[in-house]
């Protein structure tokens, strides 16, 4: 499967299949958060939660995949991120772009 964030794969024709998305709601770890407490006094990248939201990343970006693979897609085209806190200490991400076929 390509993926890419642009709307064309480079020498293929495409036909377009439909909007294929992808999202998960990921949370904050009570001991995690307490450790970057600390972090957020001193200044710095907060590690746990980078790694949380790419982790967040990876889930919703496979699930739009297994989204695309159902309809036959050959790519995904366009691919766009968004995240939003959906309450406190919960965060969704979601993936979304065109699923294609090459003609």
């Amino acid at each position: 499967m390509i993926l890419v964030n642009t709307n064309y794969v480079a020498g293929k024709e495409l036909e377009m299949l439909g909007m294929v998305t992808g999202s998960t709601i990921q949370t904050r770890h009570v001991g995690r958060d307490i450790t970057q407490l600390f972090k957020h006094l001193v200044g710095g990248e907060l590690k746990e939660y980078s790694k949380m939201m790419n982790e967040a990343r990876a889930l919703a970006t496979k699930r739009m995949v297994e989204e695309a693979t159902a309809l036959g897609a050959d790519a995904v085209i366009n691919i766009r991120y968004a995240s939003t806190a959906v309450m406190s200490g919960a965060a969704e991400v979601m993936a979304y772009g065109t699923a294609v076929k090459f003609k």
